[in-house]
């Protein structure tokens, strides 16, 4: 096994390398958040009322290390470029990476065009320091010693994919799910068209379709189509939610409403081989309403290659990506949104027209523009969110390209909720401390019946001038007794997984099924405390 990107800053090291991390002399453990319902300072429908807050979100840090996965050398078959269009999974005690590799043979003519593009692997102990084992699955040249994946049917050129994996499935042979965008003949001078194509595996290295086809020319023909004989960028993003599986993708075909350019589009499946060929539009920005007219398709403010999922068991998390767009490529750059989804289907920004990672700049592995991969995990104290890179100004030269790098936030304080200093006054306006009123209800939540439920807080700022007040409510937005009032619980430090405690306990047990939470931020330095995420244990999962 080569390994690679070894040399790293210490400090980032000791914080990368293990889900134990220390404060001082004390070991934080911190639960899994995807098993909790997770109410993000953000979302507006986990939390719709609010008195003097407002919403601050975090931008992200580049890992010293970038890029942690390279191109590999001039025999890899991943030497002119490794796509990070590809996805990111804890799983057997590792972290697994899948993405789309291209090597020296992308500028053989005699093969077909679609041919040189694959599908690799690499593997990780810790999410920074990456391997590419030899698998010994595929000949690339001569040669299986390589992390290439077994794909069938072959050769078919697969150019964004993305990895579902669900251990509860009951057929062995489909636990791990992929979805990929791959090539049909649009008929005539080679024009082609993008689309989907499903594949299930047992062990996430050797693949097969859902539904088997015989590929012409390493694409697939229009008489085997999963999804209908139109344009279509899948695999930008994978996820199931309330049973379904949903396939997110850039398409700019006519949709019930007229959008400019590339929106978000998704396709469902309920079993994961037969998908629907009717599809929902996810995600446009604002100015996409203002159409452009034809022979401008790179032109203008557009989203980029679907939303990439975080699932977080009652909201996703998303990134999509920013095109900033041109007449010609030479002008055209990427960099990344953030938005979310509270019911699988439509997805909002946090705060409007924010960019979350800006493209690099010249000169830097990851200048030009960005890509969104589904890779997203909290490793210690910190949230690793994973990208790649594609310079768009330089399609039409078609340099070597790409590359896997992380960016990481303080765990799960993606934003805030602070306190609004506006909103308390000034000078002979100023509120009494009384009637500055500074605290967020929550939506009803629903509690696991016959379970105690615990809740925890991620905030930062608290001490004793600073504290934050969490009472417990009915939906009917009624305190509960006993858990209100006098008998509110009091935050008095500050955490990623503070537990909430009232009377002494923090298993809570005779709640009714659904309950809200009020937290008011106290104290004389209450400007300083930052509320990121309150997540409830056990919580309803879809």
């Amino acid at each position: 096994m080569i390994a690679f990107r070894c040399q790293l800053r210490l400090a980032a090291l000791l914080l990368a390398l293990t889900p134990l991390t220390a404060s001082g002399a004390d070991a934080a453990v911190y639960f899994d958040e995807t098993q909790a319902t997770t109410l993000f300072a953000f979302d507006d429908l986990s939390i719709p009322l609010t008195q003097n807050l407002r919403v601050a979100m975090r931008a992200p840090q580049r890992h010293p290390a970038n890029p942690v996965v390279p191109r590999g050398p001039a025999d890899a078959p991943d030497s002119w470029a490794v796509q990070f269009y590809g996805s990111i999974i804890r799983d057997q005690g590792k972290f697994r990476l899948w993405y789309v590799a291209a090597g020296a043979d992308r500028g053989d003519r005699s093969q077909p065009r679609s041919a040189p593009w694959r599908v690799a692997y690499a593997e990780s102990a810790d999410g920074v320091n990456w391997v590419k084992p030899k698998l010994g699955l595929v000949d690339y040249r001569g040669s299986r010693d390589n992390n290439l994946l077994l794909v069938e049917p072959a050769p078919l050129g697969i150019l964004n994919l993305k990895v579902l994996h669900e251990p509860d499935e009951p057929d062995p042979a489909r636990r791990y799910k992929m979805t990929t965008h791959v090539w049909f003949s649009k008929g005539g001078q080679g024009a082609r068209f993008g689309t989907l194509v499903p594949f299930v595996s047992a062990d996430g290295l050797r693949w097969k379709s859902v539904r088997p086809f015989q590929p012409v020319a390493a694409e697939i023909t229009r008489d085997d189509l999963f999804l209908p004989w139109i344009h279509f960028e899948p695999a930008g993003g994978l996820y199931k939610w309330d049973g379904i599986y949903y396939a997110s993708g850039q398409n700019a075909n006519v949709a019930s409403r007229p959008y400019h350019g590339r929106i978000v589009r998704a396709y469902a499946s309920g079993d994961f081989t037969t998908w629907t060929h009717a599809s929902t539009v996810g995600f446009i920005r604002p100015v996409q309403h203002t159409l452009l007219g034809p022979g401008r398709s790179r032109d203008g403010v557009q989203t980029h290659e679907g939303v990439s999922v975080w699932h977080r068991g009652n909201v996703l998390l998303g990134i999509y990506g920013r095109w900033s767009g041109a007449p010609e490529w030479a002008g055209v750059t990427i960099d990344l949104g953030f938005v979310l989804s509270n019911d699988g289907l439509s997805f909002r920004e946090p705060a409007h027209e924010w960019t979350m990672l800006a493209r690099g700049p010249d000169g830097a592995w990851d200048q030009g523009g960005l890509l969104q991969g589904q890779g997203f995990e909290n490793i210690g104290e910190l949230t690793h969110l994973y990208y790649g890179a594609w310079d768009a100004r330089r399609s039409d030269a078609s340099p070597p390209r790409g590359g896997v790098g992380i960016a990481t936030l303080p765990r799960d304080r993606f934003g805030d909720l602070v306190v609004e200093a506006s909103g308390l006054g000034a000078g002979d306006y100023q509120l009494p401390a009384a009637d500055a009123v500074c605290e967020f209800i929550t939506a009803p939540v629903p509690i696991a019946r016959g379970q105690p439920a615990r809740f925890h807080l991620n905030a930062d700022g608290v001490g004793p001038r600073a504290t934050l007040k969490v009472e417990l409510l009915g939906a009917d937005l009624q305190p509960l007794p006993g858990f209100s009032g006098t008998a509110a619980a009091v935050m008095r430090r500050s955490g990623f997984q503070v537990p909430l405690e009232w009377s002494g306990r923090t298993a809570i047990t005779g709640l009714p099924d659904r309950v809200r939470l009020r937290v008011a931020y106290e104290g004389a330095r209450r400007q300083d405390l930052r509320v990121s995420a309150l997540y409830v244990q056990p919580g309803a999962r879809r």
